[in-house]
């Protein structure tokens, strides 16, 4: 008799198979856990301020903003993982984004306007790319002390988040730089920098697309190296389930329609006559998003498909071995370093852009909601463990819980306090969650 054989009973001719439990249906679909409780977590939260705010919650409104808002915390998020799991930390990257904003809005603001003129078509290109190489390089610096010399990362980028908090101040002596460049606010998002209901249709089918792609494409993989199949009610359950939910969330977000005044000229500008009753006008998906989403599946694919990734991975996990296989730790850590840096830059560029000014207050308490975000989506405090679409439901949940709060009226320390019960939480879930997989 096999092994096959003594773990399970044969079966009769004509018996029904034995119904499978919650937990053997999960690990069947290779179903996170981690990010299904982050999921019904985020319901719950949902539908508790709904209640709390009296039904202005979840509206199509709040949502909209909800999204803008949660963006730049999400591209940083992004990076954050990739230093986190490979055993460092980057308290500066609030800092470094005030830097950043001040350098990119003096560029458009005082700079180029005195050899191209203002509102110039090349200004937006030269400010954006400027601002994302001196974040890459900011953070290339404080990788190359971290790797090369061994300081601590934690010392480093606490030494970073004071010094680039008063380079900030000093670059303005403390002014507030505005305006933005015209094609630069529509990186903010905003009521200009969106795409409209019929191209956020075309992005939720692209969306489904990428997810019947990627799902066959995995399929196909495993197949071809001999790995195990996942069975496939379970591969065309999660496309419905994808496909569903990025369709309703277009749907749902497309709910939301442009005051009077734009929709008057964007009737204007496309020759529609002006009804008697008003009309509405969807103000679609707004640039930051897009960009966020752009950004997570570049960086999914770059910590899943890419030499690169893998060699975070196997850094964090285990720092010697990773040496004695050949990899160039070193090299590693700076190239983390300065990508961190330049996703802090264009973060920047979305703030700045929906704000239309840069300050020398930007991006306080940033680098909390970033590690916060990354933390609650998984990413391990002691290395070598952490996904993007976690972090970005990490973002997602913690500007869930701000703007909640915003909405119940609650002080700006209260804020704080919440934010932190819930990040010892994560970590202290997170501890308990490796201690029983050891």
């Amino acid at each position: 008799m096999t092994q096959t054989d003594r773990s399970a009973p044969p079966a009769t001719p004509g018996s029904q198979p034995p119904a499978l439990s919650l937990r053997e249906t999960l690990r069947a679909a290779e179903i996170d856990t981690r990010l299904l409780g982050m999921l019904v977590a985020l319901a719950v939260i949902w539908i508790a301020f709904h209640v709390m705010s009296g039904g202005t919650f979840l509206t199509p409104r709040n949502m909209w903003t909800l999204t803008v808002q949660f963006a730049s915390v999400a591209i940083m998020a992004t990076g954050m993982v990739l230093v986190i799991v490979s055993r460092n930390i980057d308290l500066s990257v609030g800092s470094m984004l005030a830097v950043v904003g001040m350098a990119m809005a003096l560029v458009q603001a005082e700079i180029l306007p005195d050899y191209l003129g203002f509102d110039h078509p090349a200004t937006w290109i030269i400010a954006l790319v400027a601002g994302i190489l001196l974040g890459a390089a900011l953070g290339a610096f404080q990788g190359a002390i971290v790797a090369y010399v061994g300081v601590p990362a934690f010392i480093v980028t606490l030494g970073g988040l004071l010094v680039w908090r008063g380079v900030a101040w000093w670059m303005a002596s403390g002014r507030t730089i505005a305006p933005m460049d015209s094609n630069f606010q529509l990186l903010g998002g905003g009521s200009r920098g969106t795409i409209g209901g019929t191209w956020s249709w075309v992005v939720g089918v692209v969306l489904c697309v990428g997810i019947v792609a990627l799902l066959v494409n995995s399929r196909r993989q495993r197949k071809r190296f001999g790995f195990r199949l996942r069975p496939m009610w379970a591969e065309v359950t999660l496309g419905v389930i994808g496909c569903v939910a990025a369709l309703g969330s277009i749907g749902f977000l497309n709910r939301y329609y442009l005051p009077e005044g734009l929709a008057r000229q964007y009737a204007e500008d496309n020759q529609i006559p002006w009804p008697e009753g008003g009309l509405n006008v969807s103000a679609g998906l707004a640039v930051p998003v897009l960009i966020a989403l752009g950004i997570a599946m570049l960086m999914t694919f770059l910590t899943t498909r890419r030499r690169y990734g893998r060699y975070v991975y196997a850094i964090g996990g285990n720092p010697e071995a990773a040496e004695l296989a050949g990899i160039n730790s070193k090299r590693t850590i700076i190239k983390t370093f300065a990508l961190m840096g330049g996703l802090v830059g264009l973060a920047a560029a979305v703030q700045i852009a929906r704000l239309n000014a840069a300050v020398s207050g930007l991006g306080q308490l940033t680098e909390l909601y970033v590690i916060a975000a990354a933390v609650i989506g998984g990413t391990s405090l002691a290395g070598g463990i952490g996904s993007i679409p976690g972090a970005v439901l990490g973002a997602l949940l913690m500007q869930s819980l701000q703007s909640g709060m915003v909405l119940m009226n609650v002080d700006a320390p209260m804020q704080n306090i919440v934010v932190g019960i819930v990040l010892v939480i994560a970590v202290t879930l997170d501890t308990v969650y490796r201690r029983r997989s050891r």
